[in-house]
């Protein structure tokens, strides 16, 4: 059985478009009852959010 609450991780690449949406991404899943965790090995849910259209922020992730 999963504890309660689920804790949630979200790293961000790319421009402050990102980092705004990162942020709303944040806001939906502490409204689901999430709550933010410092490292992502604690997470139950982990989100690498970068930007398609700019492939350097894409390569950073690899």
């Amino acid at each position: 059985m999963t504890e309660f609450p689920r804790r949630y991780h979200i790293t961000t690449f790319g421009c402050q478009m990102n980092k705004a949406d990162s942020e709303r991404m944040a806001g939906i899943l502490e409204d689901m009852g999430f709550q933010w965790s410092d490292s992502p090995e604690q997470a139950d849910l982990v989100l690498y959010n970068t930007c398609t259209i700019r492939d350097n922020a894409e390569q950073k992730v690899y």
